[in-house]
């Protein structure tokens, strides 16, 4: 059980990261955070419709690996014997 959640912590770990990366890697939409720091004043040179919609699916991916990870770390912990 242990390798198991340790294995489990070093995943999320991963996708917290890659999840941070990839959310802030999105476009603003305008009107919130990021037009207040200059996001409103960037051309919309590198972003095509493609690149968005994988960059979307990679999130919504790593978002349901994170989910998943939770989930199970929460299940071991219920699980497992009380310390004591």
């Amino acid at each position: 059980m242990d390798i198991l959640r340790i294995a489990l912590n070093v995943v999320l770990v991963l996708t917290s990261a890659l999840l941070i990366l990839l959310i802030l890697l999105h476009k603003g939409k305008g009107g919130g955070l990021s037009d207040m720091f200059g996001g409103g004043v960037s051309s919309s040179v590198g972003s095509s419709g493609v690149a968005e919609r994988n960059l979307n699916r990679l999130t919504i991916g790593f978002a349901l690996v994170w989910f998943a990870a939770v989930v199970l770390l929460g299940l071991i912990q219920k699980a497992s014997p009380a310390l004591g």
